[in-house]
C-alpha cells in the first residue's frame, strides 16, 4: 500500500465511448473541486484526443485558478482504461502540464506530464507556460 496516496488532489478521468469527464478531488473530503468534461459547451457524438486536449486546457486553468499546482492521478482507474485510450487522453494530461500543474503518478502510467512535444497538442503550442 502506498504512503503517498492522496497526499495530493486526486485527479481522476471518467471515459465513455461518447464524453470525457476529468475531475480533482480534495485529498481530504473527497470532494470535487474542479471538474471538466468534453461536453461543455458543446455536444459532440464521439470523444478524441482534440476533445481530450480542450478538458485538459479547462481543467488546467480551473486548478490554476483555485491555487492548485499538483494533482496526484488515480493510478488504479487509469489502469483499467484499455490501452487504446492511454493514447487519446495523453493531450489531455499535457494540457494540464501546459496550466503549470504537475502530475504525480504519470510516470508509472507510462506517459508522464510533457511527454510529447508541447507542439504537436492542440492549443498548446501557443500558450507560453510549456
Amino acid at each position: 500500500m502506498s504512503t503517498n496516496l492522496h497526499h495530493y488532489h486526486l485527479l481522476s478521468l471518467a471515459l465513455s465511448c461518447r464524453k470525457i469527464t476529468a475531475h480533482v478531488t480534495n485529498p481530504t473530503s473527497s470532494s470535487i473541486v474542479a471538474m471538466a468534461s468534453s461536453s461543455e459547451p458543446e455536444s459532440h457524438n464521439f470523444w478524441d484526443a482534440k476533445a481530450a486536449s480542450r478538458v485538459g486546457e479547462k481543467l488546467g486553468y480551473r486548478l490554476r485558478e483555485i491555487g492548485i499546482i499538483v494533482v496526484e492521478i488515480d493510478l488504479p482507474q487509469e489502469l483499467s482504461h484499455p490501452v487504446h485510450q492511454h493514447v487519446m487522453i495523453l493531450p489531455l494530461f499535457d494540457l494540464v502540464r501546459c496550466a503549470g500543474i504537475s502530475g504525480a503518478g504519470t510516470e508509472k502510467l507510462g506517459i508522464g506530464f510533457g511527454r510529447i512535444s508541447p507542439k504537436s497538442v492542440i492549443g498548446c503550442a501557443s500558450s507560453n507556460s510549456c
